[in-house]
This record gives structure tokens, C-alpha cells and sequence, in this order.
């Protein structure tokens, strides 16, 4: 683990995937820095090298977090296999090569805790990468976070650019998706207890046994922990960011139905995929660093329902 010192203050940062969650929070953190934000408009298509590479050369970012992707749940990964690895391969590698080309002095690019193994050793360190199966679930979108790693390290090795990888554990908070079909547990959690309420009914749907294992954060820990990562870190090895507070899924659904105000029970449906019994990275490198997560999961879930408005759940 290499730390280093790199100044926001001044610099032209651009931040891709704005109007998505971990996007949103990232320009609401860089607020706070003395930084010149970039974002891309409508037009720009990431996924299209001559589309990326034309705003690179008109904008010139001199740091780059790489926050775009096209996200979902585990019924919208095993419905559109093909998009979720297409799509999330080219917004990777046409973001890491334009700035590399367009010589940026930094990037940071941000993956996700499913590049693990399905079987990784929990809490889950970052040498667990590509020692095992991934989980079946989500192995698509887990190939081409995977392939954004390795391109940041080659790079790296070949050119000598300053690119850095950050695992994020499971996310929550504004700006998340609240349609069913896409939705990942939280806001599909919310939205289910939302209308078991609104219908007074007798009781609440979740998907598998309960009983598996997950780590969350509020993306605005997040957004935090990637702008001191930003600051003062940099190696080739991928390094982990999360709360360190794990709870059941059925534990996790009862703490939603509490805030929400729904009373009734819930039904676990067991035909349903639970993913991985337990997901929880180890956190120990970003901790020794000196950044820890700030926002409990009680308080988290508390304010993201009380701050949902009717754009969020339409």
C-alpha cells in the first residue's frame, strides 16, 4: 500500500455518471474542495471512444473519477447479460484510455465488491481478486469492473500513469434507483415496504430466506472516502471501502419496515436467489490510511427514506 499527496485545489475534475448515485454524491463532496468540477451533458456517450475522446480534448480534466456504469440489481443482471458487460467494458476502457491520452494526472476508477470470488474468505481482503469463481448473479458486470481494474494497473505498469481502483461495498442514499426491475435491495426494500403500508396490507415480499449476510454505506461515505483516496493514495493494487456494519437481509427489511412505519410481517420467498451467503470487505487498508465510514446504517436509512421525494420513486 503506497500513500502519496495530490491537491484537488485548482484542478479541473471531472466526475462521469454525475446524475447517477455515487456520481451525484461525488460532485456534492467536491463542493467542498477549492476544484473546478467538470461534467459531461447528454450528448456525450460514453461508451462510443471517439464520443469520450472528443470531450477529453476540449475539456482537458487534469483528475478524473470514473463513477459512470450501467447498474442494477441481480433480476436486471440475469435479464440483460449482454448490456451489463458491453456496456460497463466500454465506459472502462474508453474513459481510462482518453485519459490516459490526454495525459490526466490522475483517475480514479471505481469498481464494486462483486469483482470478488462467489467463495472469497470474509471479510474479504483485496488479494482475494481472481483467486475463485465469481457469483453467478452478477458475473457480468463483475467482468468488466474486473477488466477496469486491470487496464488502471497496466497502464500503470506501461505508461507510468497515476490511476487508482476503488472497491466500494454495497450502496445506498440519494439518487438511487427505485424501479423493481433494476432496483438493488435497499431501495427495492423501501419501495416494497412504501406499498405495504400505502395498502395497509397483511404482509411484506423478500426475496430469499433472510438470511443471507451484507455489508452497506451511504454513498455519501462514499463520495468522502474517494476524494481522501484522491489525496493520498496510489498503487496498482485495488483497495476496499466500507462500513464495516453487516446485517441480515431479514434484519435489514425489518429496520426498513420500522422506519417506514409498516407493521405487518414479512414473507421471505425462498424461491427466490439470495446471491452470496455473506458479503464484508475488510477495510483495514483505507482504515490504516486514516479515513473510517461516519454514517451508521440506522441513521442512513433514516434520513434516505425521509429525503425521498416523488422524482426518486416515479
Amino acid at each position: 500500500m503506497a500513500s502519496s499527496s495530490f491537491s484537488l485545489e485548482g484542478r479541473r475534475v471531472f466526475v462521469s455518471g454525475h446524475r447517477g448515485m455515487v456520481g451525484s454524491a461525488l460532485v456534492r463532496r467536491l463542493e467542498r474542495e477549492k476544484c473546478e468540477i467538470l461534467i459531461a451533458d447528454r450528448s456525450i456517450d460514453l461508451r462510443v471512444q471517439a464520443s469520450v475522446e472528443e470531450w477529453f480534448a476540449a475539456n482537458r480534466p487534469e483528475a478524473v473519477f470514473v463513477a459512470a456504469a450501467k447498474v442494477g440489481g441481480i433480476g436486471a443482471n440475469q435479464s440483460q447479460p449482454g448490456q451489463f458487460l458491453y456496456d460497463n467494458l466500454a465506459i472502462a476502457t474508453n474513459s481510462i484510455e482518453a485519459a490516459r491520452k490526454f495525459e490526466v494526472s490522475k483517475l480514479l476508477f471505481l469498481g464494486s465488491s462483486c469483482i470478488y470470488p462467489r467463495d472469497a474468505t470474509q471479510p474479504i481482503v483485496e488479494e482475494s481478486l481472481l483467486t475463485g469463481p465469481l457469483e453467478p448473479t452478477n458475473e457480468w458486470y463483475a467482468i468488466a469492473k474486473i477488466a477496469g481494474v486491470k487496464l488502471c494497473q497496466a497502464y500503470r505498469r506501461e505508461y507510468g500513469c497515476d490511476f487508482i481502483s476503488v472497491m466500494p461495498t454495497n450502496l445506498y442514499g440519494p439518487g438511487d434507483t427505485y424501479d423493481l426491475a433494476k432496483s438493488h435491495v435497499v431501495p427495492a426494500l423501501i419501495m416494497k415496504a412504501l406499498a405495504a403500508k400505502a395498502q395497509d396490507a397483511e404482509r411484506m415480499e423478500v426475496w430469499g430466506s433472510g438470511e443471507a449476510l451484507r455489508e452497506f454505506m451511504h454513498v455519501d461515505d462514499l463520495a468522502d472516502a474517494c476524494v481522501f483516496l484522491m489525496n493520498s493514495y496510489s498503487s496498482a493494487e485495488p483497495i476496499n471501502v466500507g462500513s464495516g456494519e453487516e446485517v441480515t437481509i431479514a434484519a435489514l427489511a425489518a429496520m426498513i419496515a420500522d422506519i417506514v412505519g409498516y407493521a405487518g410481517p414479512l414473507l421471505f420467498d425462498h424461491s427466490m436467489p439470495n446471491g452470496p451467503a455473506r458479503k464484508h470487505l475488510n477495510s483495514e487498508a483505507i482504515q490504516r490510511l486514516g479515513w473510517r465510514s461516519k454514517i451508521s446504517l440506522e441513521r442512513g436509512l433514516r434520513t434516505t427514506v425521509q429525503n425521498l421525494n416523488k422524482n426518486d420513486i416515479l
